[in-house]
């Protein structure tokens, strides 16, 4: 069934505060939840805490004060959402497990997108950025079951495959090589915009879950693969941003976020599983909405536009979590081997990357490799998810030499 957000008002401003009692959601089961539930949760959360700071980046540049008040107004309850929704979250579940889940969401939406973006660069994007994530997972799974003696398919649910990406080792660009060109505003199409929006997002809450949280382990390998992952973040963070046209303005830039919070919420909406998550997603549909005719009614009051000429009308297919094991194996199949020059990409390591890679690795192999040497060392092998056969490149099975 269609739906075109515009015609919606949702729920009034005045009445989207809640109260201590109504924010103090129950937190999910971690062991008998949907694992996509919990990748909901986490792309939600990424989504507001996207939202809350793109509102703090406009009202600073925006010299107008009661601009700057309805901002501040519209914020308070993006905090309050982004509240409800990552206290979703189990206490119970470690900071490992809640980062095998980040890496879920990683992979599989963004998968989800390169197979649904109709722009072939923006797709080479995700598809590029994709086995990197890929690759994290299975990191991070060799580091949980050498911390906590615990297999990561428990956290996954058999639904996303657990074996090396793109390694590591080879994701230490240098920064210009991260910088792609953008689309163009006046002719990609909207849904464009809607995936580089949530992937930006998504990428950003990694980068900062893994800046804060990687220190606060003892264990000296696990400090340091969530150091070097949390740098591969920020490439990411780079690189997708740099996808977004910076001719918007700020008020376009406004419709689009909350525009993609609606899309966001209603696509969660759709495809939930546990009744009582997706009655939160309701809630909040509800409050976008009226958020989002407020960032129309600035737009037509300061850019002198209708936003229904720059939005569509009626919103996209649903977002969707869902295995893309069969992809997945494709992309490394025929991508595994690609870095980046410039805005584009190429099979051969250059002299700009071969520089950057001495000057990170400094002779001695970095800690995404070292964590699977510990692995070996402890198990007699390295964690790998055999369930679904051979891995397609075979190569990836032997150690990186430096």
């Amino acid at each position: 069934m269609s739906f075109n957000p515009l015609e919606h008002r949702g729920i009034p401003l005045d009445r989207q505060v809640r109260n201590w009692s109504e924010l103090d959601v129950r937190p999910v089961d971690p062991d008998t939840t949907d694992p996509y539930t919990k990748c909901r949760i986490i792309t939600m959360n990424g989504i507001e805490v996207e939202a809350v700071l793109f509102s703090h980046q406009l009202s600073r540049f925006c010299p107008d004060m009661d601009v700057k008040r309805k901002l501040a107004e519209v914020r308070y309850v993006e905090q309050q959402q982004q509240k409800a929704v990552n206290w979703l979250l189990p206490g119970q579940a470690s900071v490992l497990e809640t980062t095998i889940s980040y890496e879920q969401v990683a992979v599989d939406l963004t998968a989800w997108i390169a197979r649904m973006e109709p722009d072939p660069y923006l797709r080479q994007a995700y598809e590029f950025g994709v086995l990197e994530d890929f690759d994290h997972l299975y990191r991070y799974s060799n580091l949980y079951e050498m911390i906590e003696h615990r297999r990561a398919e428990k956290i996954l649910g058999g639904l996303t495959e657990v074996m090396p990406g793109r390694p590591a080792l080879v994701e230490h660009r240098h920064p210009a090589d991260n910088v792609r060109d953008p689309y163009d505003r006046n002719t990609a199409e909207f849904v464009s915009k809607l995936h580089a929006l949530t992937l930006v997002a998504s990428e950003q809450q990694t980068m900062n879950f893994y800046m804060n949280t990687g220190p606060l382990y003892m264990e000296p390998i696990a400090r340091q693969l969530y150091q070097e992952i949390a740098m591969i973040e920020e490439e990411h963070v780079t690189h997708y941003g740099s996808l977004i046209d910076p001719g918007e303005t700020w008020w376009e830039r406004l419709v689009n976020h909350e525009y993609n919070e609606c899309y966001l919420y209603h696509s969660f909406m759709e495809t939930e599983t546990d009744p009582r998550v997706k009655a939160l997603w309701e809630l909040h549909l509800d409050m976008e909405l009226a958020h989002l005719h407020i960032a129309c009614d600035l737009m037509r009051q300061y850019d002198g536009r209708d936003p229904e000429s720059v939005v569509a009308l009626e919103m996209p297919k649903p977002v969707t979590f869902e295995p893309n094991k069969d992809y997945l194996r494709h992309l490394l199949a025929t991508q595994v081997d690609l870095t980046t020059i410039g805005a584009g990409y190429v099979q051969e390591a250059h002299e700009r990357f071969e520089r950057m890679q001495d000057a990170v690795m400094g002779g001695r192999k970095p800690p995404s490799e070292r964590v699977i040497d510990e692995h070996r060392e402890e198990f007699g092998g390295e964690y790998r998810d055999l369930t679904e056969g051979p891995h397609p490149v075979e190569e990836l099975r032997e150690p990186i030499p430096l």
